[in-house]
């Protein structure tokens, strides 16, 4: 598929939503109210105005009468889909609606941007073999680097919906409990070894049934779309307390995604299987079809003051395993999904130093720091601004979410200090 031509003129150029993308978003300008939107070129449409004017409407009543997308993914697959279809009517170039359809085109350099739904849950899985097993060789050798697990499961955890924040949000270094070797009891302070983890977030449109597994297949069509997400992550505060359950305040802090939900159905093109199995997987694990996408990613850090530097660049088809096998493996339970659930990929990175994906592997636990424009990291300073980027590359076009930024603001000097 080549790109699809808009009468929005800058739909058609250099940008990462071109009509064959239109992201989900949720914009306000000045006063107004939230509103949902799709990005188109350097403009928003604004889907609310146009259903007020009877411009867009659809059987199941109105659904953007509410300021994000959940009323729209539990309306399901086929409304999704009809959506698309009657929006990219509307913006195709030639189209008879253009007339009524570009007053309601709002400038993107004019919004703000607010978080696109709901987060019902939150789950964050380890599911990148490349970082799992840099992280294992870290504090258990090569030989133990991977847990006897890891090949036939994909590991997660329950995080905090609560934690989750659109790009654009500074994020406050956070305090917690460490303990160093060479101290005998643990200290209460801020993290100094905060960090990142470049990931993607699956947005699941469609709930599951209590006590009911879902398939890979059925999973795959429960899922509306997918965000970038940075997984802020304080290693030192990890490191004392993942003994014996795991993640726990470490990973509570933030959760920064992008602020568009790019929609299944416009990655469909860059679909890629997952990598050749070291293991045979169990049967209800199998992938009836490719359920990666072939999305370029990158990390930038920028020092206040200064320039960015370009710290990592890898690719989503790097995963081990797939939001749908994620998604699948979690119900198995009979745990219940529900619409607005997001699924964290885990850490993606790549076989190479500037591949990976987090800064705990580009420094090697700190003790390799690595150059940016102007000095050097080891982890994350007060003020550095983090911005993951991702698209996928078609013919003549790209697919891109928008930044995932985030600023680090220092820890507060009395956490229990009150006014």
């Amino acid at each position: 598929m080549g790109l699809l031509r808009s009468w929005v003129n800058s739909a058609n150029g250099d940008t990462d939503f071109p009509l064959n993308n239109l992201p989900c978003g949720v914009f306000s300008v000045g006063e107004q109210e939230p509103r949902c939107g799709m990005a188109i070129g350097d403009f928003i449409l604004d889907l609310a105005a146009l259903e007020e004017e009877g411009l867009l409407g659809f059987a199941e009543g109105p659904l953007f009468d509410v300021p994000f997308w959940n009323e729209v993914m539990e309306a399901g697959p086929a409304v999704w889909a009809d959506l698309r279809t009657k929006v990219t009517a509307l913006l195709a170039e030639g189209a008879q609606a253009r007339t009524a359809v570009e007053p309601h085109l709002v400038p993107r350099a004019q919004a703000t941007l607010h978080m696109p739904f709901l987060v019902a849950e939150y789950t964050d899985f380890y599911a990148g073999r490349n970082h799992a097993f840099n992280v294992g060789t870290m504090f258990r050798g090569a030989e133990n680097a991977l847990p006897p697990n890891w090949l036939h499961i994909p590991i997660g955890y329950n995080g905090r919906a609560s934690s989750v924040v659109v790009s654009g949000t500074d994020v406050r270094r956070p305090w917690g409990q460490v303990k160093s070797p060479d101290h005998e009891v643990p200290a209460f302070q801020p993290s100094r070894r905060f960090d990142i983890e470049l990931e993607m977030g699956a947005v699941v449109g469609q709930a599951s049934t209590h006590g009911y597994p879902v398939t890979v297949a059925e999973a795959d069509e429960m899922i509306f779309g997918y965000v970038l997400l940075n997984d802020w992550s304080a290693r030192d505060i990890q490191a004392w307390e993942y003994q014996p359950l795991g993640p726990f305040q470490a990973k509570a802090t933030a959760t920064t995604i992008s602020p568009w939900v790019v929609m299944k159905a416009a990655l469909e093109p860059f679909r890629t299987s997952t990598p050749a199995r070291e293991k045979p997987l169990l049967p209800y694990l199998a992938e009836p079809k490719p359920m990666l996408y072939d999305i370029a990613l990158e990390v930038g850090l920028t020092p206040e003051g200064g320039a960015e530097t370009i710290i990592a660049r890898t690719n989503y088809a790097q995963m081990y395993y797939s939001a749908p096998q994620q998604l699948a493996h979690h119900t198995t339970s009979g745990c219940a999904m529900n619409v607005g659930d997001l699924l964290g990929s885990g850490t993606i990175s790549g076989p190479t130093k500037d591949s990976r994906g987090s800064l705990l592997e580009l420094s090697w636990g700190g003790k390799e720091p690595f150059e940016i424009k102007g000095g050097t990291r080891s982890f994350i300073e007060d003020n550095d601004t983090l911005s993951l980027r991702g698209a996928a590359k078609g013919d003549g076009y790209r697919i891109g979410f928008g930044d995932c930024t985030g600023k680090v603001v220092p820890a507060l000097a009395n956490p229990y200090e009150r006014n």
